[in-house]
């Protein structure tokens, strides 16, 4: 019996080895689109920090969670993932204004 758990534990560690690869791919590809809109705010002459945007972005992801995930834990989660974007936003709009500002 006990070999047993422990091939059920081995495949639901594997199980999230691979969904970890998938939030990896997904957290990547969050970034890429975060740069860009950085890169537009920058033309649009917007600030990178956008509250009501955020607010949006924590309503929508709260309202969808079917759990187990407590709505205050999937907040903290996305605060961070938020946190990071707005970071990658303000250095793709750096990057954007040396590039311009270049002779």
């Amino acid at each position: 019996m006990n070999n047993h758990l422990t091939e059920d534990l081995e495949r639901w560690r594997d199980k999230i080895d691979v969904i970890d690869s998938e939030l990896v791919r997904l957290l990547n590809e969050r970034a890429r689109c975060a740069e860009e809109i950085g890169r537009i705010k920058l033309i649009l002459g917007l600030d990178a920090y956008s509250p009501e945007r955020e607010e949006e972005v924590m309503k929508n992801v709260t309202t969808s969670n079917p759990g187990p995930l407590s709505l205050q834990a999937l907040r903290r989660l996305f605060e961070r993932i938020i946190d990071e974007s707005r970071s990658i936003e303000r250095l793709a709009m750096m990057r954007k204004k040396n590039r311009q500002d270049r002779p």
